[in-house]
């Protein structure tokens, strides 16, 4: 094993034009440069197999406004206590305070075993890029974006045909996305995400676990596209609000376990899209807490054969909506859940209710048609039109589903 050599800049807090840059290219692969607090000029490379610890985030990597402010090449570097500021500001480049990818004409396609830890990224346009990364680190990291419009922000972090990754402890304040495309057996655990746009995005992605994740005021909480064989579990969503606003979302997925997450004040709490989407699989929606929502779970398009088991069905104006005509999401299988406005008997005090809970849809329910309406929606105006449409009904009401064995408290499921 290589000895790890330890080398402490000493020079002043001004910015130095290439002397961190230097000092990365004299050092000797393994090589650790530890940098005391200061302001030093960024755009730098790493190449080689290094380490660079800015003990307690008071040295500062600072980018010219053009481009990425670290470039890591290489496979085993660290990268860890430093500020990183002032990226680019160029999408189509994806500028970023910290981009780690194969060096152009490399022989090795993948970078293995980088770790970027304890940084704090902000004033870049995008966060952590990762593109062919592998078996690598990130954590614990603060990262916020340019003071620009929601959409103009850059990700900030982005996975791209990146593998088997730890990502643990990392805070996205005002980012744009957290992504994951192409990218798979990925763990993405205890982050936080606020004020962005999509908490978590993936597309393409399999096998990857998601765990005790907590994200507030974004557009989006947690989205799978076009993903299979993933797991969220322990997961607070909270406050995806907006036209847009989605707790939970599966478009095209397959053999999910989405269980023990809390979704609360979501515009729509679960978001079924043509999902599952491969014949013959199911997605298991266990133990969640589907609370005070818009929407408890609205379907779209196609989606049957998910199976809602022992969840907590509570406190939303709907709670569950079809969109699409003739869509069959009564082939969806409920059972066990909690429902705060089951109106059965449970005699035998087994807990269950006696009698089915049965859902169904009303054309009188003018909220679903005219969003607008939902500010009047506690209004007595709008229960007396809730209570008419139950009590005689102006067309067939349609069935949305049937727990046959709905659970009579819900100190029973928690």
């Amino acid at each position: 094993m290589k000895k790890v050599v330890l080398i402490v800049l000493s020079f002043s807090s001004l910015l130095v034009a290439n002397v961190l840059q230097d000092a990365i290219d004299a050092a000797k692969p393994g090589s650790k440069l530890e940098l005391p607090a200061g302001v030093y000029k960024g755009n730098i490379v790493i190449n080689k197999p290094l380490i660079i610890d800015g003990k307690n985030q008071k040295a500062i990597i600072e980018g010219d406004g053009k481009g990425t402010v670290i470039s890591i090449k290489s496979s085993g570097v660290t990268v860890e206590n430093l500020t990183i500021r002032h990226s680019g500001n160029e999408h189509e480049r994806v500028d970023a305070g910290i981009s780690v990818k194969n060096a152009h004409g490399s022989n090795d396609s993948l970078i293995r075993n980088v770790t970027i830890r304890n940084n704090r990224i902000v004033d870049c346009l995008f966060g952590i890029d990762l593109q062919m990364v592998s078996n690598s680190k990130i954590i614990n990291n603060y990262i916020t974006s340019k003071k620009y419009s929601l959409g103009l922000r850059g990700d900030g972090v982005r996975l791209w045909y990146s593998n088997d990754n730890i990502l643990r402890g990392n805070k996205l304040y005002k980012s744009r996305d957290f992504v994951v495309w192409y990218s798979h057996g990925n763990l993405i655990e205890k982050n936080r995400g606020e004020y962005g746009r999509y908490s978590l995005h993936f597309m393409y992605a399999g096998k990857n676990i998601v765990k005790d994740n907590v994200y507030k005021h974004n557009s989006v909480g947690i989205y799978f596209m076009y993903s299979k064989d993933s797991e969220a579990y322990g997961n607070l969503i909270e406050n995806s609000m907006g036209t847009t606003g989605v707790g939970i979302g599966l478009k095209d997925c397959s053999n999910f376990t989405i269980k023990d997450n809390t979704i609360i004040y979501c515009a729509r709490g679960f978001f079924m899209d043509r999902s599952p989407f491969q014949p013959g699989t199911h997605n298991y929606i266990e133990n969640n807490r589907i609370v005070y929502n818009s929407i408890g779970v609205k379907f779209h398009s196609l989606s049957i054969a998910n199976i809602f088991k022992h969840n907590i069905v509570k406190g939303n104006m709907e709670n569950v909506v079809n969109d699409s005509y003739n869509a069959k999401v009564t082939q969806n299988i409920w059972d066990e859940n909690y429902w705060d406005d089951y109106e059965g008997f449970d005699k035998n005090g087994d807990g269950i209710g006696d009698n089915p809970y049965i859902d169904y849809q009303y054309a009188d329910k003018v909220w679903l048609l005219n969003p607008n309406i939902r500010f009047f929606y506690g209004s007595p105006v709008i229960s007396i039109l809730n209570f008419i449409a139950k009590l005689a009904p102006i067309s067939e009401p349609i069935k949305l589903l049937e727990d046959k064995h709905p659970i009579m408290k819900e100190s029973t499921i928690l």
